[in-house]
């Protein structure tokens, strides 16, 4: 969003005020929602950390400058009316001061965001991979290279076939978690993502029979 993108919002629909909903970035959960003044949305932007107007002290805050549990921004929009804010951020800790997650703790899960989990899987592989810490089995099988991560992908392979055939519905989801997370092992030693597997999925989305 650029300044004036800012100053184009329909401020004088809220008195000054608009609400903004904080969604995770990488797992689309939805965090929480308060309301920005114009000043609050520019700080939000310049500091890269989410800034609010608190209606009922009628001051400026910024998400965490407690806790310490701030709110990295990722990216905000606007929404077809310009009279509502999304924000995606990055949560540094729990987002409620509850201690929860998000502020809406007992809103059940999408599927979409229950696949999403990946994405911190992901995010803790590449932690293994910048610091090898030492009894880490990731960090173990980087190192033995790729190669070994190879072998393991044909061996955690075999095992989901034979799961099909031989196993119950809870060994096959095993088997199957078990080779997915060596598969986001052999991506990220070659500098790639699940990311880049889904637009190579998306690609072949409806351009074939």
């Amino acid at each position: 969003m650029t300044p004036d993108q800012v100053r184009s919002l329909a401020w004088n629909k809220g008195e000054g005020l608009l609400p903004a909903v904080v969604q995770h970035a990488r797992t689309g959960k939805v965090l929480m929602l308060a309301y920005m003044n114009e000043e609050a949305l520019r700080l939000t932007l310049s500091t890269g950390r989410v800034v609010f107007y608190s209606r009922s002290r009628e001051a400026l805050w910024t998400k965490g400058e407690t806790s310490g549990n701030y709110l990295n921004v990722v990216d905000v929009s606007a929404d077809c009316d310009s009279d509502a804010i999304l924000v995606l951020a990055d949560p540094l800790g729990p987002t409620c001061h509850k201690g929860t997650e998000s502020c809406f703790a007992e809103a059940a899960p999408a599927d979409v965001q229950r696949v999403a989990f990946l994405t911190l899987l992901e995010a803790t592989i590449a932690h293994r991979v910048a610091e090898m810490p030492v009894g880490s089995y990731t960090a173990r099988l980087l190192a033995e290279g790729p190669s070994r991560i190879a072998q393991k992908i044909g061996e955690e392979g075999v095992e989901t076939a034979l799961a099909a055939v031989t196993r119950d519905d809870a060994g096959v989801v095993s088997e199957c978690a078990d080779l997915l997370y060596h598969v986001m092992v052999l991506l990220k030693s070659r500098h790639l993502s699940l990311a880049d597997v889904v637009d190579e999925l998306r690609s072949r989305h409806g351009t074939r029979p």
